[in-house]
């Protein structure tokens, strides 16, 4: 009997009685430190889109506005398509927990053809996988830290918290672990995996929380089952911290070096 990936079943939904409506629970497994992980959360929302019996072509982006930390337990989701065009569909999706709105999300899909292509943002030269150590587990980290074989070649988390951090960026190899095949839902979430940058910029630890993320998927289904469960170049960034707020971007390529994701989230800080 195969037996179900975690992170599968912290995406299952069931319908409820109208289209594009459905329950879902938080998972023990993704939680963080005051709610579900929210790259867990995103990917949940972009799965409602895609098992909406009218969905068109796949994701290209995807906005998830976080309006309140999600609690424990059930919750549920509407996704409906507001306008489709001969190449895109735009979805705007709900998640109400105990009558209120959580989050919400706006995403596009898109019917993708064959055009000329380029790149403007390489990956740049690492060391392979098998040549970087991971991260090893340890009984206090979050619970959704588990999910993930992270591999960072540079900008790990500061060895002394002492409020003197120079830099922001961070370069890792990651997938999910267990491995697991790559999807959309998958590099959604993978996608916000990168620890906050303020922790890294200040070698100092304070309350956190993202306000917004925003994803943008530059590849198809096709090549990411081609990918499987190989690993993925991950970097992130900060941009500008300060009066509460920072941003930080972050891209993922695949071992090849192909672009597959880009995204750029705000984060609100407290002192």
């Amino acid at each position: 009997m195969t037996t179900l990936h975690c992170f599968d079943e912290a995406l299952a939904l069931r319908p409820l009685d109208a289209p594009g409506r459905y329950a879902g629970c938080t998972h023990p497994a993704y939680w963080n430190m005051v709610g579900p992980f929210g790259g867990a959360t995103a990917a949940t929302l972009l799965n409602a889109v895609l098992r909406h019996p009218e969905v068109q072509g796949t994701p290209l982006s995807l906005t998830v506005n976080y309006a309140a930390a999600l609690e424990a337990g059930s919750f549920e989701l509407q996704a409906r398509p507001v306008r489709t065009n001969r190449s895109t569909q735009h979805w705007l999706v709900e998640l109400q927990q105990g009558g209120a709105i959580a989050a919400t999300a706006s995403v596009v899909t898109a019917l993708r053809r064959e055009t000329w292509g380029a790149t403007d943002l390489p990956a740049q030269p690492v060391p392979r996988p098998a040549d970087v150590a991971p991260v090893p587990a340890g009984p206090d980290r979050l619970a959704w830290l588990a999910n993930y074989e992270m591999r960072p070649i540079k900008g790990a988390l500061p060895e002394r918290w002492d409020g003197r951090g120079q830099h922001s960026e961070s370069l890792l190899w990651l997938r999910e672990a267990p491995a697991r095949a790559l999807d959309f839902a998958a590099l959604a979430a993978l996608s916000d995996v990168f620890l906050p940058r303020i922790y890294l910029r200040r070698a100092q630890v304070v309350p956190i929380g993202t306000v917004s993320l925003t994803t943008y998927f530059h590849t198809s289904a096709e090549q990411l089952a081609r990918l499987g469960t190989s690993y993925l170049l991950g970097r992130a960034v900060g941009q500008q911290f300060g009066q509460g707020f920072f941003d930080q971007a972050a891209q993922l390529w695949s071992e090849a070096g192909e672009l597959l994701a880009t995204s750029s989230q705000i984060v609100y800080y407290r002192e």
